[in-house]
């Protein structure tokens, strides 16, 4: 079921790739139906706060009525950067599956890994690894084209 939803996510990631943008995506999903799902669009938008992540949350907020997503599932083909991490703390995501490891910005599981700060209020269920291998040849290869 995890690599269903993160299918979901790796489409954005290729979409956000057509447009030129790092190829990073989302989903969110809620007892099974998906609520949002976006790629990044920081240079469509002229936007920093534009991560995949952060426009996932918005619309799924929007669409639940709600700044709370209790009980929702964050699909990302990337670990979350401090900015995205706080977001999806604040949001109350229930649990984040992300599928590569990012040793230079990530803060879940490198970085400043947020959810092990005392400040952290929710810390969401971390599921990494899921579909790593096709998330991180995408990245790779987005940056060996930019060279």
């Amino acid at each position: 079921m995890a690599g269903d939803f993160m299918a979901l996510a790796l489409e954005e990631a290729r979409r956000a790739a057509a447009r030129g943008e790092v190829p990073i995506g989302a989903a969110i999903v809620r007892d099974g139906d998906v609520l949002a799902q976006a790629g990044n669009r920081t240079l469509e938008l002229a936007d920093p706060t534009a991560h995949a992540e952060l426009i996932a949350i918005r619309d799924a907020c929007r669409a639940m009525g709600s700044e709370r997503l209790i009980g929702a599932d964050l699909y990302v083909t990337l670990e979350p950067c401090p900015m995205c991490a706080a977001a999806i703390s604040f949001a109350r995501i229930r649990r984040l599956y992300f599928a590569a490891s990012d040793p230079k910005g990530g803060a879940v599981e490198n970085g400043v890994r947020f959810y092990s700060s005392p400040s952290c209020h929710h810390v969401p269920d971390v599921y990494s690894g899921i579909a790593e291998v096709e998330a991180s040849a995408m990245l790779k290869q987005f940056f060996r084209d930019r060279r």
